[in-house]
C-alpha cells in the first residue's frame, strides 16, 4: 500500500502530464526514494494509482535501468562501461571496486552498504572513467580516488 506521503508526491508528479501514466517513471522513482527499491506489491499499487496494469508498468520499470526491482544496498554504485571509460581505465577501476567491496556486478556487500551495477553511459566521457554513487557523479577516477569517495558513504 502506498503511504500518504508517497501518494502526495506522486500526485505532484502528475501535474505536468495530460494522462496519469505519463508520470509512471516519476511515480516509480518516488516509491524507490522512500523504500530503496520497487517491490512487486509496490509496483501493483503504483499501477492501480495511475490506472495502468501491473504488466504495463513492469515493462517500463524493467526497461528503465535506474529503477531497482530487487533490493539494493544503502548506496548504489553505477560504473560506466562505455567505450570512453574502457579506454580510460574502466577495467582497473572495476577490478579495484570488486576487490575492495568483495562483490561483483549485481551483488550487495554483506553489510548492505553498497550495490555495484554496470551502466552503459553516464554522459561524463570527458572525465572518464566515471561512476555514479547514488545521485553523485564522479569522474577522472583512479583506484585511490575511488577509495576516498567510498569512504564518504556510511
Amino acid at each position: 500500500m502506498l503511504s500518504d506521503e508517497e501518494r502526495r508526491e506522486i500526485e505532484e508528479e502528475l501535474a505536468p502530464y495530460e494522462r496519469p501514466e505519463g508520470a509512471c517513471i516519476d511515480a516509480l522513482k518516488v516509491v524507490q526514494r522512500h523504500r530503496g527499491w520497487v517491490s512487486d506489491e509496490a509496483l501493483s499499487d503504483v499501477a492501480a494509482f495511475l490506472g495502468m496494469t501491473p504488466t504495463q508498468l513492469d515493462g517500463v520499470a524493467t526497461f528503465y535501468n535506474l529503477i531497482f526491482r530487487e533490493p539494493v544496498g544503502r548506496h548504489v554504485i553505477l560504473i560506466c562501461n562505455s567505450v570512453s571509460c574502457w579506454i580510460m581505465g574502466y577495467e582497473s577501476l572495476h577490478d579495484h571496486l570488486a576487490r575492495r567491496l568483495g562483490i561483483d556486478f549485481g551483488q550487495t556487500t554483506a553489510d548492505n552498504r553498497f550495490t555495484l551495477l554496470p551502466i552503459a553511459c553516464l554522459g561524463h566521457c570527458d572525465h572518464a572513467p566515471a561512476v555514479l554513487v547514488d545521485d553523485d557523479l564522479y569522474g577522472d577516477l583512479t583506484p585511490p580516488l575511488i577509495d576516498e569517495i567510498l569512504d564518504r558513504y556510511e
